[in-house]
C-alpha cells in the first residue's frame, strides 16, 4: 500500500460545523491517479510507484515517455510524480489509485509550488521593515541598508537576504486535517491554505509526524438463526419416537397379561387337586 496520491487544487470556501464554528478549508481533486510504472528495491535500489493524472495529449509529451506509455497500453498524463514506500507494493501497471485510502480525521503533508511573485524588495521578500520616512531619510524606505564591511573581510557573506526572485518555491505544509472525503466526485476537502494558485498540482500524502486516525471495520452481519432449522427436525424426531416409547409399556402389557391370567389358572386346578 502506497502511503500518498497526485491531486490538484480547486480553490477554498468554508464549512461549518456542528457547533456552529466556520472553518476555511480548501477543495483538493485527488485522482484518479494511473499507475505507469513500479519501482522495487531489487532493480532500482528503493520501492516506489510512478502515478499519472489529468489526460493530455500526445503531442504534449516527450518522445520517449510516449512511446512507453504506448507499449504499456496507458494513456498520456499531464503531471507524473513518485510516490515511495518502505515495502514492496503490490499495485501493477495499469492500475488505478483512488482518493479511498484517506478518510475524515486524518492528518496528511501537501508538497506542492507557491505562486510566483516575480522580482521583490527586502520588504516583501524578506519582511524587512525600512528605513525611517522622517527627515534626512533621504529615499531609504524600502532600501535594505549596509551588506557589508570595507576592509574585512571586503565581500558579502553567502545566504544574505536581498532583492530576488520570490515564490515558485516547493513547499511542504505538514500535519494537515482532512475534513473531508467525497468518493463521487474524487475530492478531499482539507482545513486552511494551501500553497499554489489554482489549478496547481500537488502531492498529498500521510503526514510523517502524526499517526493515521481509526479505521472504520467494515461491520459483520449477524449470524442467522440456525437453532429452529436444526431444532425442527429434532422435535418431529422427539414426535415420532414418543409414540414409540409409548407403544413398548402397552406391549409389555399385553405381555405380562397372559401370564397374570395363567397364574389363577394353575392356582385353581392346584385348590380343586386338593
Amino acid at each position: 500500500m502506497i502511503s500518498g496520491m497526485l491531486a490538484k487544487k480547486l480553490g477554498m470556501t468554508q464549512v461549518f460545523k456542528e457547533d456552529g464554528r466556520r472553518v476555511p478549508v480548501t477543495v483538493l481533486e485527488a485522482g484518479p491517479c494511473q499507475v505507469q510504472a513500479v519501482k522495487a528495491e531489487g532493480t532500482d535500489g528503493y520501492n516506489a510507484v510512478q502515478l499519472g493524472y489529468d489526460d493530455t495529449k500526445e503531442n504534449r509529451i516527450k518522445k520517449p515517455q510516449r512511446e512507453y506509455l504506448k507499449a504499456k497500453g496507458l494513456s498520456p498524463k499531464r503531471f507524473v510524480g513518485e510516490i515511495r514506500s518502505e515495502e514492496a507494493t503490490e499495485l501493477k501497471v495499469g492500475d488505478t489509485v483512488t482518493n479511498n485510502m484517506f478518510q475524515k480525521g486524518d492528518f496528511v503533508d501537501l508538497i506542492a509550488t507557491s505562486k510566483g511573485k516575480g522580482f521583490q524588495g527586502v520588504v516583501k521578500r524578506h519582511g524587512f521593515a525600512g528605513g525611517n520616512a522622517s527627515h534626512g531619510g533621504g529615499g531609504m524606505e524600502r532600501r535594505p541598508g549596509s551588506i557589508g564591511q570595507s576592509s574585512y573581510p571586503s565581500r558579502v557573506f553567502k545566504g544574505m537576504k536581498m532583492p530576488g526572485h520570490m515564490g515558485s518555491d516547493r513547499i511542504t505544509v505538514q500535519n494537515v486535517e482532512v475534513v473531508e472525503v467525497n468518493l463521487e466526485d474524487n475530492t478531499v476537502v482539507v482545513k486552511g491554505a494551501v500553497p499554489g494558485a489554482n489549478g496547481t498540482y500537488l502531492i498529498i500524502r500521510y503526514a510523517k509526524k502524526k499517526p493515521l486516525a481509526e479505521r472504520e471495520q467494515p461491520v459483520e452481519p449477524e449470524p442467522e438463526e440456525e437453532v429452529v432449522e436444526v431444532g425442527a427436525p429434532a422435535e418431529e424426531a422427539t414426535q415420532e419416537a414418543a409414540p414409540a416409547q409409548e407403544a413398548k409399556p402397552e406391549e409389555e402389557k399385553k405381555e405380562e397379561a397372559p401370564e397374570e391370567k395363567a397364574a389363577p389358572q394353575g392356582e385353581d386346578k392346584e385348590g380343586s387337586k386338593e
